[in-house]
């Protein structure tokens, strides 16, 4: 019996869930939905998605585009068990009412505030947090990127104090609306940012300060860390590094210089140059006087894939963790 996933929202984030679970023995996408008909509307219907639209009032542009539809979002959560919301930040929240009138579980992106559900989730962190629950928040493309380095990297030792600063892209590729051309934004200026406390939703006993700045780049974020430890060998750390599948350990020695070669190098690797693992370089890790220091790349567009598809596996106890993230991996390519 597979699970029925629903997409509401096929955008940046939703098109990369839908083929992910599309992918997965224990899932079904039975639908997904769109605003308005565009071209991303009409791709998801060449790909073979049953779409439905998002607003049931604009059902009559759909029609008027020749886009075909199979109804409405009320429609897509009568044939679903569990469904996705990819909408944009603030949206889901509201969204959640019709989700519980028509008594069916909810994921919701980190865009939302923790309160939208039972347990803010990161896979490597707290997968056994989503057991059996029907709202879950998977935590946004750099709360992800933190959660899953300190996560490893307490398996080294005791995590006393984290300090890390976030450069961040200032929008996705495909964004034209809006955008830093020529300049530097601290993000916010009031400091610390809020990328801490959010760490601390999945991870309460981490003691976290944040600062981020966006940058005028659409490629990645980067993220330099400093985590009080107990004293550690640098090569211990990097060997714990290198054997957690979602960690991508890269070197400059091999042209791995900037994000821009990174991404380079996703595009020979996987569609759309997705990179689902914290991007860390070697050369970054280093202890040094009771501090252990790290430099990673995030690839903000699709680094939650992995954990949307997780959280539905905790959420209907079809998997423990090591299973899911077995599963997972190799269905998206994780080596």
């Amino acid at each position: 019996m597979k699970v029925k996933v629903a997409i509401n929202g096929y955008g940046t984030i939703g098109k990369r869930v839908a083929d992910a679970v599309r992918l997965q023995e224990d899932m079904e996408v039975v639908g997904v939905t769109k605003t308005k008909p565009d071209f991303e509307a009409r791709l998801a219907v060449e790909r073979g998605y049953k779409l439905y639209v998002a607003i049931p009032e604009n059902v009559n542009r759909f029609e008027e585009a020749g886009i075909e539809i199979s109804g409405t979002i009320n429609d897509l959560l009568a044939e679903c068990d569990v469904v996705v919301d990819c909408s944009p930040g603030k949206v889901g929240a509201s969204n959640k009412p019709l989700y519980e009138k028509a008594g069916v579980k909810a994921i919701f992106q980190g865009g939302e505030k923790k309160d939208v559900a039972e347990v803010s989730f990161s896979t490597l962190a707290n997968y056994d947090a989503a057991i059996g629950k029907d709202f879950v928040r998977v935590v946004s493309c750099n709360t992800t990127g933190l959660s899953r380095l300190l996560a490893t990297v307490r398996r080294a030792g005791n995590i006393r104090k984290v300090r890390a600063t976030m450069l961040r892209r200032v929008v996705d590729p495909k964004e034209d609306k809006k955008g830093l051309v020529n300049g530097i934004m601290p993000d916010p200026v009031r400091l610390p940012s809020h990328h801490g406390p959010d760490v601390q939703t999945v991870m309460p006993d981490i003691n976290i300060i944040t600062t981020a700045f966006k940058v005028p780049t659409t490629l990645m974020h980067v993220h330099a860390v400093s985590i009080e430890m107990p004293e550690v060998n640098a090569d211990d750390v990097l060997a714990i590094l290198e054997n957690e599948p979602r960690l991508m350990l890269v070197s400059a020695e091999e042209g791995f210089t900037s994000t821009a070669r990174i991404i380079e190098y996703a595009r020979e690797l996987r569609m759309r140059y997705d990179l689902f693992e914290n991007v860390i370089w070697k050369e970054s890790v280093a202890y040094n006087d009771g501090e252990l220091f790290v430099t990673q790349a995030i690839h903000q567009e699709s680094i939650v894939v992995p954990e949307n598809v997780d959280a539905i596996r905790a959420m209907f106890e079809l998997a423990d963790k090591e299973e899911s993230i077995r599963k997972t991996n190799k269905s998206l390519g994780i080596a």
